[in-house]
């Protein structure tokens, strides 16, 4: 296992300088240039950018959501708007990923954090545990009504760091499988409601395989294998936790490194057996990956549940969503959550119940954002009788209970370089280009590197 060496400080002329001092002293310059300059928003950009003022009583927040996600996300905040009664809103959406959070941190750091933001679940112990966002009490929670109690219980417990809460779940979105129903019908894998039959163990899941590709002439399930590193990291990851001795792959915060080899190069070794079988390509991007389902060229395919969009985008397209089935010995799909987090800067009582109040507000209209395929974690949205309604959104709600997070890392997470460096290796595997040994070494000798390097936050 590997050691986490000691922390180290930034040296500067006048001396000793930490990490979080240097920059917050250049945040006046990364601000102006990084922060202002890439904003693409809902509204416009305000209280969360430095030297930017907003009407009292604004509440302001920030997310990184594009596409389908980003028009519901909208949808949301103007209902929140024509709300009685309810606070000016300043929204302002930021490029996904890294970028971020780099712009979240700096913010934080230099003290002009919007009141809310959205993190992911991954990445939101890292704020925590820099002391980038507010702690979350029960007295917090109960300001507006909510207690624990009212999420998923998973996602709640995977939110916490040291038994304390830092982020409230919006919603949970797990990995999982997509199907083409009339490929699906033709080759004979539907019940007699048109739903597709339970696959449970490798050979029902390559009969099943076998089966669609005799229809399609091409492929049985597509996934995408080529500059996708995330999907890659995704596939691998639902598929290696299904193994009930699974260990993490990170331990200690991402100080060590704690995979099993051997699990590891099994796992590898069957997401390969599949393509070169030809019951998956070896070669296809992710818009490639789902044209091949779309058009009828794959029975099933792999990918998050947001892509849900897109399926219903396609005329003709008949198709319905299941969890990834159970291959080995436990239910499992990898997946993440979006969160809400309370930036960490000093609020009065009023700034505190306005923003507690619309991230309420926002949690009951998450209705609008499951239609896009998102679980909702709020239970009184997920119990409801319009969601159960959802199709085929609520075919795959059990998801959440049996979700796979990333391990907790500075370097780990959602868009992360984590996912980066094993996903690009795993999909050298998948197109044939790699042995499962190789691509574990690759993986390991580039992941040492950021396991003993201290975090930046």
């Amino acid at each position: 296992m590997d050691a986490h060496p000691p922390s180290r400080s930034v040296i500067g002329a006048a001396g000793d300088l930490s990490r979080r001092s240097f920059l917050k002293s250049s945040l006046q310059v990364a601000t102006g240039l990084s922060l202002a300059g890439t904003a693409a928003g809902c509204s416009t950009l305000s209280a969360g950018v430095a030297g930017t003022d907003v009407a009292p009583g604004t509440v302001t927040y920030w997310n990184l959501f594009g596409g389908g996600d980003g028009v519901r996300m909208q949808t949301m905040e103007d209902a929140y708007r024509a709300g009685p009664g309810s606070p000016k809103l300043e929204a302002a959406t930021f490029t996904w990923g890294n970028p971020y959070y780099t712009k979240l941190s700096l913010a934080t750091i230099g003290g002009v954090p919007p009141d809310v933001a959205i993190s992911h679940l991954t990445r939101s112990g890292n704020l925590a545990r820099a002391g980038l966002v507010s702690e979350i009490t029960d007295d917090m929670l109960g300001l507006v009504g909510l207690r624990a109690d009212d999420f998923n219980k998973k996602a709640w417990l995977a939110q916490q760091v040291n038994g304390r809460n830092y982020a409230i779940p919006l919603d949970t979105h797990p990995f999982v499988l997509y199907y083409n129903v009339d490929v699906c019908r033709k080759a004979g894998l539907l019940d007699s409601d048109g739903k597709l039959k339970p696959i449970a163990g490798t050979q029902q899941w390559e009969a099943a395989l076998s089966a669609a590709k005799e229809v399609t002439g091409a492929y049985g399930a597509s996934v995408a294998t080529i500059a996708d590193q995330a999907t890659s990291w995704r596939w691998f990851q639902t598929l290696y936790q299904q193994h009930k001795d699974a260990a993490p792959w990170l331990s200690d915060e991402g100080r060590k490194l704690t995979y099993d080899r051997r699990l590891t190069l099994d796992t590898l070794t069957y997401i390969q057996s599949l393509t070169k079988r030809g019951l998956m390509p070896a070669n296809t991007d992710y818009a490639g990956s789902q044209t091949l389902m779309f058009t009828g060229k794959a029975g099933f395919y792999l990918q998050g549940e947001w892509e849900i969009t897109t399926a219903q985008s396609i005329k003709g397209l008949n198709f319905g969503m299941v969890p990834v089935p159970t291959l080995f010995d436990q239910p499992a799909q990898q997946g993440d959550s979006h969160t809400f987090v309370l930036p960490a800067r000093t609020r009065t009582d009023a700034q505190l119940r306005r923003a507690m109040s619309f991230v309420k507000f926002m949690l009951t209209e998450s209705l609008t954002w499951a239609k896009g395929g998102h679980i909702p974690a709020y239970g009184p949205v997920r119990d409801s009788q319009p969601y159960k309604s959802l199709q085929p959104q609520s075919n795959y709600a059990a998801a959440a209970d049996t979700v796979v997070y990333d391990d907790p890392a500075w370097y780990s997470g959602s868009g992360s370089t984590f996912e980066n460096i094993v996903g690009a290796q795993i999909g050298l595997v998948q197109q044939g280009l790699a042995s499962p040994q190789a691509a574990l070494d690759g993986a390991r000798s580039q992941l040492l590197t950021y396991a003993n390097t201290p975090s930046p936050l």
